[in-house]
């Protein structure tokens, strides 16, 4: 467990930070960049939950608060050397995207048929679960910049991806498994 006795250390009043192997990088380092985006995409999750979701979706939801505080860490956490034992046993795995694949079909059986593109909204939990997919978005693009500089677990890249789907999948469970969505009506041109 972990135990915080003092929030501000004033270790960052310079624009230094750690990561979680106790290498000292910027704030600009994009370790920390794509960390931030991570932690976003929670806090996000977090207002959806407080905008009004099932139980069910709740709990989900809430799993994915967990599961992204372990993919944070893993990001955090360099990847060993070849000489070194890994300081993070719990790195994400192939199973964790399979996990989220599973969760996915399961989701969007129930779902009404996708005959348009869906736009950002519907219900306030809908609409924040859509701000969370563009985020994550965004996130993976951050791990993918991070990952030409820097080994990293390629697990954080997949598991980004299928979140996003995810996240797709659940805002159209908080709009009543899609029949509350908002399409996308294509302008007419005059000619």
């Amino acid at each position: 467990m972990v135990r915080l006795d003092r929030i501000y250390t004033r270790g960052g009043d310079a624009g230094m930070t750690s990561t979680g192997g106790g290498q000292r990088v910027s704030k600009l380092h994009g370790r920390i960049v794509a960390g931030g985006s991570v932690d976003e995409i929670n806090c996000t999750i977090g207002v959806a939950i407080t905008a009004g979701t099932s139980a069910e979706l709740s709990e989900v939801l809430s799993g994915l608060q967990q599961f992204l505080f372990d993919l944070g860490a893993d990001l955090c956490v360099p990847l060993p050397t070849d000489d070194e034992p890994d300081r993070l046993p719990t790195r994400l795995s192939n199973d964790d995207a399979t996990q989220l694949e599973r969760l996915i079909d399961q989701f969007s059986e129930r779902q009404a048929p996708l005959n348009s593109f869906v736009l950002p909204g519907g219900s306030p939990a809908a609409a924040h679960l859509h701000l969370a997919r563009s985020i994550c978005r965004r996130a993976e693009l951050d791990v993918l910049r991070l990952k030409e500089t820097e080994p990293l677990n390629p697990a954080i890249a997949i598991c980004l991806n299928r979140l996003s789907d995810f996240l797709f999948v659940l805002a159209r469970a908080a709009n009543d498994d899609g029949r509350n969505d908002v399409l996308w009506t294509p302008r007419r041109v005059e000619s």
